[in-house]
Order: structure tokens, then C-alpha cells, then sequence
């Protein structure tokens, strides 16, 4: 049977849980302002009762305090980083379209494209009116001057932005790691506690609140699996292997284990008019990590998008080379290896809208070849039936394993980011010039000549040479051949491929000579004639660039800004909002309320008191028992 102090013992374990559940409540109390703090309480149950072997059999022995838990819901967390994911993606295109939009957009203290362009179509109708008037020729050619420094600006802005992308990528990647070497630490301190058969609640709230804002970077998946105390038992040992994963499912933490991610510089571009020094990201074991996987969420899928969003409009075809590749192809004193691509689409097919760099890297399967050079050719078959193929010089010669199969430069994004507005810019400079040029290229200059010079030239960056003799006419260069059977074109041509939104500008010779500037096509006919001068003043109502005048394509990227920035503030907003839900949810299961630990205290209080109160009946009776019966 029991002790004759069994009751003794019976009130002190409630003395003892009263006791242990006012300090949970302590302190929570002293942590209601503690960021990420779960609410704590304490778990108790029945002691084991004690067989008394008497008519009434058992008797309770009082209660013990098993542990002190966390009060938190494991679905809400998951929803959080879910929604903390997106609200992160659409957080920072919010931010960059909200540059863009101030970029594009036109206001009474901000000049922008419409009255840029409008003006110098204003000098223009002027030059029409005194075609022999060299003051005039020259404010047009000022103002068309003003058209290409709009140009260059935006081009300049928008590789600024795209490099302020390209940095905080490299941010979000240090915070990555900065963020895994914590959890990992913390994992290996919680496991080092929980052995014993304690919990490690504050360390959980910490590991909890690293990985809420590692959700906001990256999406992120939690696995936390048991290890049991020996290989196939089911009795667990109270430690548990936490795994983080990210960006669709790949390996950041293992337990105490952790990898790292590095930038890398680019070898070579992968649009054409894409900063310098832009990065990749790997392992630093090497291992490729999937930045453009469709799962990849966070912030760092919004900079990635803004940064290399090509609206889906990248380089990519099929090898149709022959078995094997043509090889000692020699070009500008090297040998290389011919590799064709043909491609179907229709982007591909204008050089006006393509974005290959003149140097990369071509994927074959999944291995990168360094090309120095290509060509784009349109072939007859003579049945009408026209193929497009673009040709690669490359040093290296393929194995006949990669024909046929899916050649790429750079890789498909469905967003509009700074590639694309690049690419519209370039493609409507190179359409607008061709246009303008063509007029002018019938013209003759005041001194009898015939001009057959370009009013829009381009600058090479990289030698500063102005080009203004264009390859797109005469030798098969970019036009069809004598039967028309076969065009050309090449990146090593003087083409209009060349030129883009950061070269664009008025011929100099022009600028230097005003006289050069033909606005007729016969000076004999006398100065006021102005047939050529008409003609380049119906450019602006001539539908060349995808449907739209020259005027109207501008008009429908600003709309295109406009259209992604409203739909990153909504998106924004919408996940914000659910955001704010969610929080209020985890709050109302996990967050520390005053008044209800007010209430618990004054119920943990009165379970003291009767205790104690209980002990004290217990001590009076054991008095009575011991000193006053002898006992």
C-alpha cells in the first residue's frame, strides 16, 4: 500500500505543475514583444497510479509535467512561406517597373519620346517648306540628333537598372548563405538539447524565423525527419534531421550540413545588349542550381525576371548540321567548325528583332559551345518553300550525338524585363533608320553629287568608328541573290544588326556639312524642290515595325510598362493582403495574448494556492497522526 505521506506527495506534484505552468506564463508574458516567439505551455498528465491492493484498487498519485511545448500549427507556417514566396517576387518587379514606368513616361517637366519625336518631325516639315534653307536643315538634323540622345539615354538607364538587379541578386545570394550556416547551426544546437529529452523551444522560434525570411528570398520546403535510436527500430531518439530546400526542391540544408551559392561572371553575353559583368549562380560544389526553373520563387525569381526577362523571345532551334560538321572553315585567320541551327520562329527570322550576341555560348543538349561568329540565312528550296538557318563558328567540333538535337542561346522567361524593352528599342531604331536611310539614299547632296549616304548611322563602341555604309544591298548581303534563292546576313556584316538604342545617331558628315543633306533628288531641278524631304516626312504614318507606324510602336511599350507595373502593384498588394491574413492566423494559434495570460495566471495562481493549501491540511494531519496519537 501507499505511504502514509502519499497525500503529501500528491500535493506537492500539483505544487509542482501550478508552479512550472506560472513560469511558462512568466514567460510568455516577458516575450509578447519577442519577434518570432511562440506561445509556450505546459503539458501535463495523470502520474501512474498505484495499486493499493485494497477494495477501491488504485489511487492516484498526482500529476506530472511532462514538457513545456511550443503553441504553433505547422499548416500556417507552410501557407506563410508559400505566400511570403510570391508576396516577394511581385515586391520587387513592383520596385523595378516603378523605375521603368519614370523612365518611359512623359510628363509637363519631363520630355519623353512623343514630343522628342514629334519635334523633329516638326524641324523636318520645316526643311519641306525651305528645302534650300541650310539654317533649317540644320535645327532638323539638331533635332534628330535629340531623337537618337532619347535613345541612348533609355538604353543607358535600362543597363543601370538591369545592373542594379544583376547586385542585389548578388545580396540575395550572401543572405542565402548567411541564412543556411544559421539554420545549420541552430539545428545541431537543438538536436545537442532534445537528445536529452528537453525541447529547444527558443531555438526552434529562431530556426522558424530564419526560415520566414529565407521564404521571402526563395521558396523553401521544410522536411524534418526522425532518427530513431537504432537502424530499424520505431523507437525514436529525439532528434530529428531538418532539411531546407529551395528554388523547386534543390538541397540547401542537411541537417548540420549546408551548401553555399557563389556568383559567377558571365563568360559571354546572352542577349545582345545586355550589361557587362552580369551573373550566374552555382553551387559551390560546382553543381548547376536551377535559376530559371519554373518552381524558383522569391525575390530572387522577381530580380532574375526583371533582369533576363525576354518575353519568352530567345535563340533556339535545331541542329541540322551535316553528319559530321564542317570543319576548317576559316575565318579571319582562324579555323573553326560550322554548326546550323535552323529555327522557325518568327522573331528569328528579322535580324531587326533579334538579340544574339555576335559572340556566346550555343547549348547543345546540356553542354555550352563558345561560338565566335554567325550567319543567318534564308533558302528557296525553289517551290516556294523557304527555311531559316543560322550558322556557328566554333572552335570545338561537336560529336555526331548532338544532331538533331535542340540548339539555344540563353534561356526562355516569360516576362517582360530589361531585355525585352531593350530588344523593342533596338528593333525600332534599326526599322526607323532603314526606313529614313533608304529616302535618303536617293537623294543628291547641294553639290550635284548623289548622297548614297545614310542619314542614321552608328557608332562601334568598342572602336568608336562610325559606320554609315551599310551591307544591305549589293553583294547578297541581306538581300535575296540574282534568282532569289538565297539571302545573307552576317554578325560580322556592317548591318543594321549593329546598331543599336546605344549607338543610334545622325551621320556626322552630315552634322559637320549640312549641304551633304539631299532633300531632292535632283538639284538641277532647283533648291525648292522637295521630293525627297516629302518622302521622309511620310515615314511617320508608314506601318513597318509589327503593324505600327514608327510613332505607335513607341506607343505600345509604354503601354507594355505600363500594363507590368499595374500588374506588379495588384499582385503585390493581393499577396500583402493575404500576407496580413495569414499573420493574423499564426497569431491567433502561436502569438502571446495579455489578457489571456493574465487569465492564466490568476487560474495557475489558485492552482498554487490549493496546493499549498492541500499540504498545509496534509501537515496538520500528520501532526495530529504522529505527535498527538503516537503513531
Amino acid at each position: 500500500m501507499p505511504s502514509q505521506f502519499f497525500g503529501l506527495n500528491i500535493a506537492y506534484t500539483g505544487l509542482q505543475a501550478a508552479n512550472a505552468a506560472l513560469n511558462t506564463t512568466a514567460n510568455n508574458i516577458s516575450n509578447v514583444e519577442t519577434e518570432g516567439y511562440s506561445r509556450q505551455n505546459t503539458v501535463q498528465q495523470a502520474s501512474d497510479a498505484l495499486h493499493t491492493w485494497t477494495t477501491y484498487g488504485m489511487a492516484g498519485a498526482g500529476v506530472d509535467t511532462i514538457r513545456i511545448d511550443q503553441t504553433r500549427n505547422q499548416y500556417y507556417d507552410l501557407k506563410y512561406w508559400e505566400n511570403n514566396a510570391n508576396a516577394g517576387t511581385f515586391e520587387i518587379k513592383q520596385y523595378y517597373m516603378k523605375q521603368l514606368e519614370d523612365y518611359f513616361t512623359e510628363t509637363d517637366m519631363k520630355e519623353g519620346f512623343g514630343t522628342i519625336y514629334k519635334n523633329s518631325f516638326h524641324a523636318l516639315e520645316e526643311v519641306f517648306k525651305s528645302p534650300g534653307d541650310d539654317t533649317v536643315k540644320t535645327q532638323y538634323l539638331a533635332a534628330a540628333q535629340s531623337l537618337c540622345d532619347y535613345f541612348a539615354s533609355m538604353y543607358s538607364s535600362l543597363q543601370k537598372v538591369q545592373l542594379d538587379a544583376n547586385a542585389e541578386i548578388k545580396n540575395k545570394v550572401d543572405e542565402i548563405n548567411s541564412v543556411a550556416s544559421q539554420i545549420a547551426t541552430l539545428n545541431k544546437q537543438i538536436n545537442t538539447i532534445e537528445i536529452t529529452g528537453s525541447r529547444a523551444n527558443e531555438l526552434r522560434d529562431q530556426r522558424a524565423l530564419l526560415v520566414d525570411e529565407l521564404s521571402k528570398i526563395v521558396d523553401v520546403k521544410i522536411t524534418e525527419i526522425p532518427i530513431y535510436v537504432s537502424e530499424g527500430s520505431k523507437e525514436p531518439s529525439g532528434i530529428y534531421t531538418y532539411c531546407v530546400d529551395i528554388a523547386g526542391g534543390q538541397s540547401l540544408v542537411l541537417g548540420y550540413e549546408y551548401n553555399t551559392l557563389e556568383c559567377t561572371t558571365r563568360p559571354q553575353k546572352i542577349n545582345q545588349s545586355d550589361a557587362d559583368g552580369l551573373y550566374e549562380i552555382k553551387w559551390s560544389n560546382d553543381l548547376e542550381f536551377n535559376l530559371y526553373g519554373k518552381n524558383l520563387g522569391g525575390e530572387l525569381k522577381g530580380l532574375v525576371e526583371m533582369r533576363d526577362g525576354n518575353n519568352e523571345e530567345y535563340f533556339h532551334g535545331k541542329d541540322v548540321s551535316t553528319n559530321p560538321p564542317a570543319t576548317g572553315v576559316w575565318v579571319d585567320g582562324h579555323s573553326y567548325n560550322k554548326i546550323e541551327i535552323e529555327v522557325t520562329e518568327e522573331y528569328l527570322t528579322d535580324i531587326n528583332k533579334t538579340t544574339l550576341p555576335e559572340k556566346g555560348l550555343l547549348t547543345l543538349i546540356n553542354k555550352d559551345f563558345e561560338y565566335a561568329g554567325w550567319e543567318y540565312e534564308d533558302v528557296d528550296d525553289g517551290s516556294g518553300n523557304i527555311t531559316h538557318r543560322y550558322t556557328f563558328y566554333i572552335e570545338e567540333l561537336p560529336g555526331s550525338e548532338y544532331l538533331g538535337s535542340t540548339a539555344s542561346v540563353g534561356r526562355e522567361i516569360d516576362y517582360q524585363g530589361i531585355p525585352y524593352y531593350m530588344e523593342q528599342m533596338n528593333e525600332w531604331v534599326r526599322v526607323f533608320a532603314q526606313q529614313m536611310n533608304a529616302i535618303e539614299k536617293e537623294a543628291q547632296d547641294e553639290y550635284g553629287e548623289p548622297a548614297e549616304r545614310a542619314l542614321f548611322s552608328y557608332v562601334e563602341l568598342a572602336t568608336g568608328d562610325e559606320i554609315s555604309d551599310f551591307l544591305d544591298h549589293g553583294d547578297g548581303k541581306g538581300i535575296w541573290d540574282s534568282d532569289e534563292t538565297d539571302r545573307m546576313w552576317s554578325s560580322a556584316d556592317k548591318s543594321y544588326y549593329r546598331m543599336t538604342a546605344a549607338n543610334f545617331q545622325v551621320n556626322q558628315d552630315m552634322v559637320k556639312d549640312v549641304k551633304k543633306f539631299g532633300t531632292s533628288k535632283d538639284i538641277h531641278q532647283g533648291q525648292d524642290v522637295q521630293n525627297i524631304a516629302e518622302e521622309l516626312l511620310k515615314v511617320q504614318n508608314e506601318k513597318g515595325i509589327r503593324g505600327c507606324t514608327s510613332k505607335e510602336f513607341l506607343q505600345t511599350i509604354l503601354s507594355d510598362v505600363a500594363l507590368a507595373a499595374n500588374s506588379a502593384n495588384t499582385f503585390s498588394a493581393v499577396y500583402g493582403d493575404i500576407s496580413k491574413a495569414i499573420v493574423n492566423q499564426r497569431l491567433s494559434v502561436s502569438g502571446v495574448d495579455n489578457d489571456e495570460e493574465a487569465l492564466n495566471l490568476v487560474k495557475f495562481q489558485e492552482a498554487y494556492n490549493l496546493s499549498a493549501k492541500m499540504m498545509q491540511i496534509f501537515t496538520e494531519i500528520y501532526d495530529r497522526l504522529i505527535l498527538q496519537t503516537g503513531v
